[in-house]
């Protein structure tokens, strides 16, 4: 393992000078603010990559600024909601298209209550607007004087700025439209035109290629008796079909899947990210059709070929691993939201609602009956409804909904009533506060590609060369090949043999005779967050009929020395201060940077791995509430997290 201690302005602007180039320019990503001297990397070889979409890109006559022939690590969020989502505009949001795109980039904009809001982490690379289809634009439209939808007895009363009310009004619309009983006005088309449009103008607009990239897109809000199984569509250009498809034309995914293959044929190449598989009450990622018939070959190109990602981070929890479905991993209990998405009915079935699982059903269905409909790269994103895209920041917390979770007080992280203890107050889950209180301030999509445009940046979402965050911009890279060179880890062309000799996550690795292959992981802290504690590689292979797991920590912090018995890290000793959110200034690295080989490898089981790489502890945002408010953190709440971030996979594909 190599360790680096370089400075923090460095890493974070690729700046880099003497024995730190391997590091920085190479995993940094944006190094130059031109093209680098270095010719492209050669095609990766037939016998270790499938699809070829993992060669090397022939470059084009000209390229913007930034470009990079071994990929920059972009951060974005792909999950984004305005005043057009008929959800946000209950919560009292106002925000347009145009704000979310002016707050990505670094500047403030107001919140429903009234207050500022601005990133602290800086401007992020891209982002898409994803407002509901479900009666697009329709709740700005019935808050408007003398239109149809205005004089609705079920709009009379709704908005207001009361917070007390407006869970009673978007519980009364949700209802409705639950049973089918929200009036047709709603679904007028001319309304929805009106604000798809001001969708793709606002997109339009801000697009600033080579800066700042904006991509078209919308959520599709399937949520059958109440269980999650919404998704984003994300364009890959400005040419769009005339109004998005929606749940309110059918809730079956696979009908938006067939559609999208329909704008394809008509030259509208999208893709689809599904999320909150959390809140799917294991309908997400079950093992058979929506409808309950099995799944077939067929059916599981139809949903890689439309939905090659998972967004498997956001506010509303975490959906990589559940503790019951991995009780071997210490490290599956993060940011858990147990409830149905939009109130505090429990979930009652866990597999089939997080991706890991999701993995592990995929290879074991390929194995017993050759396709595979869950081979999913990872993304994160913050499905914020303040039009604050890249809100994920603990100590800058400002939650999720609007008017109805704006104060620390209304998500339950400091004493009501201006208390200043917990003595006598309700603090645990039938408090009422269950959903805001399980907030996690998360996640970011991570994308390596050749520059900051809409082209590079959807190729590298089709291609699955995709990382996720829980908040902090920690870069990840992984490649697994056979023919990487011996100490190829600490070489200054590390990146451009790795892609010349391996794949790259997202990739497929396909088997070489009598040879074991080796992983390269590499991690790189975000050096306005915490230093690093370890660097996983996460596990799942089918033995003997069954889809098995396992979590191996491959790089240690602080020189400390791998078990390779346990395959465990020592603890580092890091430590927070409760009092003042203090983190431990001494321990962890920079960097993380190791190549492993699997010592459990059989070149006859089919298997995925993915990285996850640890910070140390920090103080969770609810902690940070309480600090500010000079109150005793909810003992109910975690008081600290452990941020992270995950590579997308790498699938192992032995010999028929």
């Amino acid at each position: 393992m190599k360790r680096l201690d370089s400075s923090r302005a460095r890493f974070r602007l690729g700046v880099v000078s003497g024995s730190i180039v391997g590091v920085a320019a190479l995993i940094a990503g944006a190094a130059t603010l031109g093209p680098p001297a270095k010719p492209p990397v050669p095609p990766v070889k037939a016998v270790a990559a499938k699809p070829s979409s993992a060669a090397r890109p022939t470059p084009a006559p000209t390229h913007l600024p930034g470009y990079n022939t071994e990929r920059n690590a972009y951060f974005g969020d792909l999950h984004v909601h305005t005043k057009l989502s008929f959800d946000a505009y209950i919560f009292n949001v106002r925000a347009s298209p145009d704000d979310a795109y002016r707050f990505a980039r670094g500047e403030a904009i107001g919140h429903a209550q009234g207050y500022d809001i601005r990133l602290e982490g800086g401007p992020l690379d891209f982002v898409a607007v994803t407002d509901h289809s479900e009666y697009m634009g329709a709740m700005r439209e019935a808050d408007t004087p003398g239109t149809a939808l205005s004089k609705l007895p079920l709009v009379q009363g709704l908005f207001s700025p009361d917070h007390n009310k407006i869970a009673e009004a978007f519980t009364r619309v949700v209802t409705a439209m639950r049973q089918g009983t929200i009036p047709k006005e709603f679904g007028d088309k001319d309304v929805a035109g009106r604000a798809w449009r001001e969708v793709q103008d606002a997109a339009a607009r801000n697009n600033m290629p080579g800066h700042f990239t904006t991509l078209v897109g919308y959520e599709f809000t399937s949520a059958p008796d109440g269980r999650n199984l919404h998704r984003n569509v994300i364009f890959r250009t400005a040419t769009v079909p005339g109004l998005p498809f929606t749940s309110t034309e059918s809730q079956n995914p696979e009908d938006l899947w067939r559609t999208m293959d329909g704008w394809r044929a008509r030259g509208i190449e999208a893709l689809a990210i599904p999320h909150n598989s959390n809140g799917s009450d294991g309908l997400m990622f079950q093992t058979t059709k929506f409808d309950g018939t099995p799944m077939d070959k067929a059916y599981a190109d139809l949903r890689r070929r439309n939905e090659p990602l998972a967004e498997i981070t956001q506010i509303k929890g975490t959906s990589e691993a559940h503790p019951s479905l991995s009780p071997n991993d210490e490290w599956a209990n993060f940011e858990i939201m147990e409830s149905y998405i939009g109130s505090n009915k429990k979930v009652t079935k866990f597999a089939g609602g997080y991706v890991r699982d999701a993995l592990k059903a995929g290879i074991l269905m390929q194995d017993q009956k050759g396709f595979n409909p869950y081979k999913m790269g990872f993304i994160g994103s913050s499905d914020t409804h303040n039009a604050a895209p890249g809100s994920v920041e603990e100590r800058n917390f400002f939650s999720k909904v609007g008017r109805e979770d704006a104060t620390p007080e209304l998500r339950g992280s400091v004493p009501p009533g201006g208390a200043k203890t917990w003595d006598g107050v309700k603090t645990d889950s039938s408090s009422g506060l269950a959903r805001f209180q399980s907030w996690g301030a998360s996640g970011l999509a991570g994308v390596w590609a050749e520059e900051n445009s809409r082209e590079a940046i959807y190729a590298a979402l089709r291609r699955k060369e995709t990382f996720a965050s829980s908040g902090p911009r920690i870069k990840v890279r992984f490649f697994a090949g056979y023919d990487f060179a011996p100490g190829l880890a600490s070489r200054s062309d590390v990146v451009t043999q790795a892609y010349a000799h391996g794949v790259p996550m997202g990739g497929d690795l396909l088997p070489a005779r009598g040879r074991v292959p080796k992983f390269l992981i590499w991690g790189v802290r975000d050096p306005n967050s915490g230093f690093l504690q370890r660097a996983q590689i996460v596990k799942g292979w089918v033995e003997n009929g069954v889809a098995k797991e396992r979590v191996f920590d491959v790089a240690c912090s602080d020189h400390l020395p791998l078990d390779t018995a346990a395959w465990r890290c020592p603890a580092n000793g890091a430590k927070v201060d409760i009092s003042t959110c203090a983190t431990e200034r001494f321990k962890g690295d920079v960097e993380l940077r190791t190549m492993w080989t699997d010592p459990t490898f059989n070149p006859r089981q089919r298997a995925f791995y993915y990285v996850r790489v640890l910070e140390n502890p920090s103080c969770r945002w609810s902690t940070w509430d309480a600090l500010r408010n000079g109150t005793p953190p909810n003992p109910n709440l975690p008081a600290t997290i452990i941020e992270r971030a995950w590579s997308s996979p790498i699938w192992y594909e032995p010999q028929a």
